[in-house]
């Protein structure tokens, strides 16, 4: 099946505007998991997704502690080169093997990325990695340490000057096709764009967490490819979600405690059936319906939607054809301003 397709910046890869996010696919077992989950409907889901036409997946080292990418690897091992689809990851989150449920360091040091590229290219069984991407900014500290700005790196760390310089090298080394940069705010986008550019941002971003609209301005403006994450905000948005659903999430699901799943609950939910008239007047599904509001957002080339079966791909997949009218988008930040629903512009 064919799907209609943008140019991610100036890399010269054309992908479709939905690709495969693999951070549930890691199973259980860390400290940022969705729960357990059988590789073999992960594999299924992966698959069912090329054979409709999605052509990239996006994954990272730390998900499942390298499963994700092993279990990538396996999905597109036997594909033919033509069908295979392109494959990007992440670096930057170092685990420790004796404590897998401890939070991950970020840490970028030059030689870190050097051993954390060459892992993920054995794991996913690739000579390349289509686009390889720093997944936060370094601190030299747990994932969950926020004291660091755009004014520069906390003790430890590494700056990003000197981390988006290694990443540089392993483009122009072959090892990698295209470099990105994840959940950077704009200072350092700009710090960084001073060493090579910035050929891809992955910000989240969603009808609920629209707070990274600067970034993706600025991306596009320097010519950059710009691919969201969450576009459903973790499965709020798919409007299958409820609230006795996220009473009963499993201890190990990262979502039981976070305030979009609690305190902001109800608001959150509230939203997603105000996509509901939406989604009937376009005869599809309110998760479509979420991200294809991702989507009309200028700027953004596409958008990353997780699964963990076949039938959860085919939820979302009509948004890689669904084009949202101004009336839609109205009807949405009407409803986003009334809630109080997340932060950030309410429209395009």
């Amino acid at each position: 099946m064919s799907l209609a397709s943008r140019t991610l910046g100036e890399t010269g890869m054309n992908i479709t505007r939905v690709g495969f996010g693999a951070w549930a696919i890691g199973g259980g077992g860390w400290r940022y998991a969705w729960g357990d989950q059988d590789d073999a409907e992960s594999i299924a889901a992966i698959r069912h997704a090329v054979e409709s036409g999605i052509n990239w997946i996006d994954t990272a080292a730390v998900y499942g502690l390298g499963h994700s990418e092993e279990v990538v690897g396996r999905a597109i091992r036997d594909l033919p080169e033509a069908d295979r689809p392109y494959v990007f990851t992440k670096c930057g989150l170092v685990w420790d093997e004796r404590n897998p449920d401890a939070p991950p360091h970020r840490i970028m040091r030059p030689d870190s990325v050097r051993r954390e590229v060459e892992a993920s290219l054995r794991r996913l069984g690739v000579e390349r990695i289509d686009l390889y991407q720093v997944h936060w900014p370094d601190t030299g500290a747990s994932l969950e340490y926020d004291g660091t700005s755009s004014d520069g790196p906390a003790p430890q760390a590494t700056p990003v000057e000197e981390y988006w310089a290694v990443m540089a090298k392993l483009k122009a080394e072959g090892k990698v096709r295209a470099i990105g940069l994840s959940n950077h705010d704009l200072g350092l986008l700009e710090r960084a764009r001073e060493v090579a550019p910035v050929d891809a941002l992955q910000p989240p971003f969603s009808a609920i967490n629209r707070s990274n609209a600067a970034e993706i301005a600025w991306c596009a403006e320097q010519g950059g490819g710009v691919i969201v994450y969450s576009p459903m905000q973790s499965g709020l948005l798919t409007g299958s979600f409820s609230a006795e659903r996220a009473a009963n999430l499993p201890d190990n699901d990262w979502r039981r405690g976070h305030v979009d799943f609690t305190a902001n609950l109800d608001r959150n939910l509230a939203l997603a059936e105000a996509l509901r008239p939406v989604a009937r007047r376009h005869g599809t599904t309110v998760a479509a319906v979420a991200v294809a509001w991702a989507l009309a957002w200028p700027g953004v080339t596409g958008a990353i939607v997780g699964a963990r079966n076949p039938r959860q791909v085919d939820g979302w997949l009509p948004a890689a054809s669904l084009e949202l009218t101004g009336e839609d988008l109205a009807e949405v930040a009407s409803a986003t301003a009334s809630l109080g629903a997340g932060e950030g512009p309410v429209r395009p």
